[in-house]
């Protein structure tokens, strides 16, 4: 990965789960071309494999929907909005990587930098879900190490022909795997607190840290701080790890969303060393009533905020 872009992204979460975008899921298809279109650098897409009924166990706040709510795969999702883009980067946040296997993970996400001519953006998790992991047979408790291990994988499957690749729970010798990604690096940027186990994955195979939700703007200078101590030590350029930031929503006098205000914040993470801003399109328009006109005033006070 080069080093990071001579300005900050901007990057809006698209709403692949809940409701469906006019009644009709192709319609998010109508969201991504809207998205390029306003000038969005980045769309992002969200995870969940299958849902249990114990969504209390959500870490942060009540969560939104009920277990039988629909979530899209988000690789399918950004496959199908490749077709209909150009220009636009597209990246999952986050995909719980350890659901699956890390061979057909290699597969599927080199092809799907492929067909888009080189714009995938992986970010990556362990997830907070127990059920998913016991739905496919893992376990829970292990997703950390199956997390390292996957990208670890993926990592020798791009990069070498024949690939081979050793680890407690993945393991391979003299195994192809093409297409390669176009992209000579494919970037992976890892979710989560930066604990130790976080911290090193990053710097061994990542290009980028995706906060914590709820993630504060001290959180982030403290994390940017850290981690490049860590990417010097082990010899990697600061530079080239991208970081999200998320403003601290602001609510107007009705309890609404106020985007403007929301995104005045995003010179703040810029300082603190985010090289990416990032929003959720249906925080401020729920309904999709008019996401096109919501999608180019974000762009439009994200420019204002931060160049």
């Amino acid at each position: 990965m080069s080093a990071r872009p001579p300005r900050p992204t901007l990057s809006v979460n698209l709403p692949s789960f809940g409701a469906t975008p006019g009644g009709d899921w192709r319609g998010l298809l109508d969201l991504a071309r809207q998205a390029e279109a306003a000038g969005v650098d980045r769309i992002v897409v969200s995870d969940h494999v299958v849902m249990g009924d114990h969504t209390d166990a959500y870490a942060w706040g009540r969560f939104p929907l009920p277990p039988t709510a629909p979530w899209l795969e988000p690789l399918t999702v950004l496959t199908a909005m490749a077709t209909v883009t150009s220009t636009i980067r597209l990246a999952t946040g986050i995909l719980i990587a350890p659901l699956r296997p890390a061979a057909l993970l290699a597969k599927t996400v080199a092809t799907l930098d492929v067909l888009s001519g080189g714009r995938v953006d992986l970010g990556v998790g362990t997830g907070w879900q127990r059920e998913e992991y016991d739905a496919l047979g893992l376990d829970f408790s292990a997703r950390g190490r199956l997390l390292t291990d996957a990208i670890g994988a993926c990592r020798a499957l791009w990069g070498q022909t024949p690939a081979s690749f050793a680890s407690e729970t993945v393991s391979f010798g003299a195994t192809y795997c093409e297409p390669s990604p176009l992209q000579e690096r494919l970037p992976v940027w890892f979710g989560g607190v930066l604990h130790g186990r976080n911290l090193s994955r990053i710097v061994e195979l990542g290009d980028g840290w995706i906060p914590i939700m709820g993630a504060t703007v001290d959180d982030v200078r403290a994390g940017v701080a850290r981690l490049a101590d860590a990417l010097r030590a082990a010899g990697r350029d600061p530079r080239t790890i991208g970081v999200r930031g998320t403003p601290a929503m602001v609510r107007d006098g009705a309890g609404a969303p106020h985007l403007r205000a929301t995104v005045a914040g995003a010179p703040a993470l810029v300082d603190a060393g985010a090289t990416d801003v990032h929003l959720n399109l249906r925080a401020f328009d729920p309904g999709l009533e008019d996401p096109a006109a919501t999608l180019s005033r974000m762009v439009e006070s994200f420019r204002a905020e931060v160049g």
